[in-house]
């Protein structure tokens, strides 16, 4: 049976401190007895206890465990290494799989985009802003919404991950940040955990560090001039 997630899905969208003891399990072997059922896959993890996982084949954090956080139908380390093993049937991990980008790495090469890198970048851009939406649940769903809300920042930080420095790009972060800031203010997103705010420092940073490079990137802060943000973000960019 073939899972309809892929490993970048999980990446993005499991927390970094179960993604990391997920791989963990992974790498030692801890997933035995690995069969396919009907519509999902079931293991025996071998953790600080044996534990009887199944996982779903259609979403990777739908499923059960016996360990304390799956009885509370909280996604816990062993669905996600019985979700990775599902997809990589015990084949050795890359560096790069086991990367999930969750911070933004500065490549430090200048130059711009091609016509048809740009078109990529528009696109998987429009992907991941996907994930930041308005909050309009019951509190029942909370958790998941946030959940989005890290896959959706978590994919932007390895796009920008990517971008050599040009006011070409420049004037892209830019453009992202003016966008995240109208959803914050304007579009309901719940931002409780400081997810989108993180990510949004980040990229000022990012931008800082295009400045070093390029002066004239600079030119594109000018359109942040006497804009007052939702957390005051332009500021290290216009003074």
């Amino acid at each position: 049976m073939i899972p309809k997630y892929d490993l970048e899905k999980i990446k993005f969208a499991t927390d970094s401190p179960t993604f990391d003891k997920a791989i963990g399990l992974y790498e030692r072997g801890c997933v035995t007895q690995f069969s396919d059922q009907i519509d999902g896959f079931s293991a025996l993890v071998i953790g600080s206890n044996p534990y009887h996982v199944f996982v779903s084949a259609k979403y990777y954090d739908e499923g059960s465990c016996e360990c304390y956080l799956g009885q509370e139908d909280i996604l816990c380390k062993h669905m996600v290494v019985v979700a990775i093993y599902a997809l990589r049937k015990g084949e050795a991990l890359s560096v790069e799989d086991k990367r999930q980008g969750n911070q933004i790495i500065f490549s430090g090469s200048k130059g711009n985009l091609s016509n048809d890198e740009l078109a990529k970048f528009k696109s998987n851009l429009s992907i991941a802003l996907r994930y930041i939406k308005g909050y309009r649940g019951p509190s029942r769903i909370w958790f998941s919404y946030q959940n989005s809300l890290e896959e959706g920042c978590n994919r932007l930080s390895v796009l920008l991950s990517t971008l050599p420095v040009s006011r070409q790009t420049a004037k892209l972060v830019v453009n992202l940040l003016l966008r995240l800031d109208k959803k914050l203010s304007m579009s309901g997103v719940d931002d409780s955990n400081g997810t989108v705010g993180g990510f949004m420092e980040e990229a000022v940073k990012l931008l800082i560090e295009f400045a070093k490079i390029d002066p004239e990137s600079k030119k594109e802060f000018e359109t942040l001039k006497g804009r007052k943000t939702c957390f005051g973000w332009e500021e290290p960019l216009t003074t």
